[in-house]
């Protein structure tokens, strides 16, 4: 089974979304959102940016 993205409603009304591994654990969480559309759009930027993004390792 692949990962998948969970959009939900959060305590204040706004959306928010996780992304879980297979497994379903939480390996990623998103900002809240005012609205659904806009977790979508904000699901829709991972995918797009995150294929190609780097690797940057930061010293403590």
């Amino acid at each position: 089974m692949a990962g998948k993205f969970e959009v939900f409603q959060d305590k204040s009304g706004g959306y928010r979304f996780n992304l879980k591994a297979a497994n379903g654990e939480v390996i990623a969480s998103s900002e809240s959102y005012t609205t659904k559309a806009a977790a979508h759009q904000g699901i829709a930027s991972v995918r797009a940016n995150a294929a190609d993004a780097v690797i940057v390792e930061r010293d403590s």
